[in-house]
């Protein structure tokens, strides 16, 4: 059996950091057909697991959440071998207990995304993924228990609000979200969940609290160049935290990668157009993600 490969796909804070933690690197310029990643893919090794890195913004973090091909970017990951991945990304707080440069591993979404590509499966068949836990359960329990060990402050589940972007939200819009039930808000957690999950990928997300989103005040006396410092600084310490919990789970023993996890079968019954008119050519193109 082929050595296990965990993905990690690093977001705003977090991609320059872990890429750096990474030994024995190669880079896979991977073509797909939904385009090229975001940039090239790192392959190595943190500890004693092989990893596969995606700067999911790109070099030099040049492409917008808009802008992000997250198709090409899960299908390169599957092609390389990847079955596992744990995902990170910078988000506004909605709670008062979720402190700007706390962990949170989410458990929940709401998509409101709308110019990106959030399925494979366009053109080729009817295919409905279930979605109730978009989370792969045994993954993040593994976060959950790793950051106990560690004691980062982690908050063990939290709802994701996904926005379009680039612009941030109004104070009527981030308390609506608020409204709905949502903890964090942010750009980029959909539709990469979602096509994980078409994938047959298992797949978690570490949020990084950088600020409170606008529903809080801030106070008079803050300018923007302090309230920006401070998300700077914010950010940061929510970086170091989240890189030290990856490092603290992909240096234990822990099983990442599971072939019997229910995300790694969940294409089995997801299938709803009769084989006769499915293509042999797109069946062709999209075997990797039925592997």
């Amino acid at each position: 059996m082929a050595e296990e490969l965990v993905g990690i796909i690093g977001g705003t804070g977090l991609g320059d950091a872990l890429a750096e933690q990474i030994a024995d690197v190669e880079f896979h310029d991977i073509d797909t057909p939904f385009g090229r990643p975001s940039t090239a893919i790192l392959v190595g090794r943190i500890g004693q697991k092989r990893v596969a890195f995606l700067n999911r913004h790109g070099k030099g973090h040049k492409l917008s959440p808009s802008e992000v091909p997250f198709a090409a970017n899960i299908f390169a990951l599957k092609k390389l071998g990847v079955h596992t991945v744990i995902g990170s990304g910078a988000v506004g707080s909605l709670r008062d207990q979720i402190a700007p440069g706390n962990l949170v591993i989410v458990d929940q979404f709401i998509d409101k995304t709308f110019k990106r590509t959030n399925s494979f499966f366009a053109g080729f068949a009817a295919v409905h993924c279930e979605m109730a836990e978009p989370g792969c359960r045994r993954v993040r329990k593994i976060l959950i228990d790793t950051a106990k060990d560690i004691d980062i402050k982690t908050h063990p589940k939290g709802t994701y609000v996904c926005m379009e972007g680039p612009q941030f939200s109004t104070r009527a819009e981030s308390l609506m979200h608020q409204s709905w039930g949502g903890d964090l808000i942010g750009m980029t957690a959909m539709p990469e969940a979602k096509l994980a999950r078409e994938a047959q990928i298992c797949y978690a997300l570490i949020g990084l609290a950088s600020d409170y989103d606008c529903w809080k005040p801030h106070g008079a006396q803050k300018n923007k160049q302090i309230l920006l410092k401070e998300i700077i600084g914010n950010l940061q310490a929510a970086t170091s935290n989240c890189l030290e919990l990856i490092k603290a789970v992909l240096t234990s023993e822990r099983e990442l990668v599971c072939e019997d996890c229910h995300c790694r079968n969940s294409l089995d019954l997801a299938v709803w157009t009769d084989q006769s008119q499915i293509k042999m050519a797109d069946e062709e193109k999209l075997k990797v993600l039925f592997e």
